[in-house]
């Protein structure tokens, strides 16, 4: 098989609910499947690569081939893609290699789950998810799982920095607009205030509940194909321009700082690789399980200096409509963060607005994009540069 260039040529996400109605995983992550290949104007019979993100309640042992199976799917390469929040954008970047070394044509990139919003923060599922270390040095102090590592990097950027929690609210709120104009939002019949965020519960201080990623049930899909000359896609490519990945620690009690992330470092592999600067960039879509995520982000990947994040989001319009597009499907503060598929919405969202298919929350410059997702606790960074072709 000859090579060529990766580019996305089909999208699909469910509208995320908080009530799975009894459907499972492979229920989800079936129909989305079909949607994406429909979309991309393919056959199941064209897909000959998968890559799967981890299920919410199944078990992982030989989970592409449980995929595989019950989309009745024969791949010549398949893998399962694990960098927590990471993993939807790992997995394009991982499917434009293999695309791109011959080894398939077309890659389904699938992520979903069923997620039970109640349950989230017992111990038993904090416990599910920590490392050992987390286990025995963090565990008996009695932290609230993602949410009390969140709150000690948020503390220590306004302990160095000066952040306000003004500031940290506008994220949420800026995004809540952008849900506002989605219709498959969780959250888009009430418009967000700054006050309103700050007036919300405070859960690990200094993060308020409206700062804080809803667990819900969806599923997303991307299929990543070789680009052929005079092929006639039913859609705007998308090109995968480049990607970056690092790594600095996985419990945060080993993290080298806090007010600074892998995300620098996955950034600027991207930009070298593209050839791009954050100055290039129309939109960003940006893993958001808390406002402090998106912030530091901002920061890291370098479209405002370090420590600077609170004033550039407070004087930034985030908008859709706004200077630097941020989320424009409204993140999943508003949208909602249906497991790993959470992170895939950041992909489909970029994908919607380079082809302008966004309706009424259509960017006025969609050529260029950037894509990032975040795994664990700021630790697993992946970034995607992504251009209208």
């Amino acid at each position: 098989m000859g090579r060529g260039e990766a580019i996305i040529s089909g999208i699909s996400e469910l509208a995320p609910v908080m009530d799975a109605g009894g459907r499972r995983t492979l229920d989800f992550l079936a129909e989305a499947a079909a949607l994406a290949v429909k979309d991309a104007g393919l056959g199941k019979d064209d897909i000959d690569g998968l890559l799967v993100t981890p299920p919410s309640e199944d078990t992982y042992i030989l989970w592409p081939s449980q995929v595989a199976e019950y989309l009745q799917l024969t791949p010549v390469f398949m893998n399962m893609v694990e960098l927590g929040g990471a993993s939807a954008v790992a997995a394009g970047a991982r499917a434009k290699l293999t695309v791109e070394a011959g080894i398939c044509r077309h890659c389904l990139c699938l992520s979903g789950g069923v997620w039970d919003a109640q349950g989230f923060n017992t111990r038993a599922n904090k416990t599910a998810v920590m490392s050992q270390a987390e286990i025995d040095y963090e565990l008996p102090y009695g932290p609230m799982g993602f949410n009390s590592g969140y709150a000690l990097i948020a503390r220590r950027h306004m302990h160095q920095y000066g952040t306000t929690p003004e500031q940290l609210a506008k994220i949420a709120v800026d995004q809540r607009i952008n849900a506002l104009a989605n219709p498959q939002a969780l959250f888009n019949t009430q418009p967000l205030t700054i006050q309103a965020v700050l007036d919300s519960k405070v859960i690990v201080d200094p993060l308020h509940l409206l700062e804080i990623v809803r667990p819900c049930s969806g599923a997303a899909a991307v299929v990543v194909s070789r680009s052929d000359r005079g092929h006639d896609w039913p859609h705007h490519p998308v090109d995968i321009l480049g990607f970056g990945e690092a790594y600095t620690h996985n419990s945060i009690s080993y993290a080298p700082q806090l007010s600074q992330s892998p995300v620098k470092m996955a950034a600027q592999r991207a930009f070298q690789m593209t050839g791009r600067t954050p100055g290039d960039i129309d939109l960003v879509s940006l893993y958001d399980c808390y406002t402090i995520t998106v912030l530091i982000t901002l920061e890291d990947a370098g479209f405002c200096p370090k420590g600077a994040g609170g004033r550039f989001v407070a004087d930034t319009d985030l908008t859709y409509k706004g200077d630097l597009p941020c989320n424009t499907h409204g993140g999943q503060l508003s949208c909602g963060q249906a497991s790993f598929a959470g992170g895939m919405s950041h992909v489909i969202e970029v994908v919607r607005q380079l082809r302008g298919e966004a309706g009424p929350r259509q960017v006025r410059k969609n050529r260029l994009a950037l894509v990032n997702g975040n795994g664990g606790v700021m630790s697993t960074q992946s970034c995607l540069i992504l251009e209208r072709k």
